[in-house]
């Protein structure tokens, strides 16, 4: 299982991906939403949401 700071690595990874996909001028709504993007966007959603709970059992320790 990847630690909470990998996860948010492989993140900021995505972002970076996804920021020269935009800015390449080949973006494209359809990719991203239905097309080979959509991928990208479920794997990216399951690291955030692992992120989060992570974060959220980190700050709330006492339950």
């Amino acid at each position: 299982m990847a630690t909470k700071q990998e996860k948010i690595a492989k993140m900021i990874e995505m972002q970076n991906k996804f920021i020269a996909y935009e800015q390449s001028g080949e973006f494209s709504a359809e990719d991203y939403y239905v097309g080979e993007w959509q991928e990208y966007r479920d794997e990216y959603t399951e690291l955030a949401t692992d992120v989060r709970e992570m974060a959220s059992k980190e700050a709330n320790f006492w339950k």
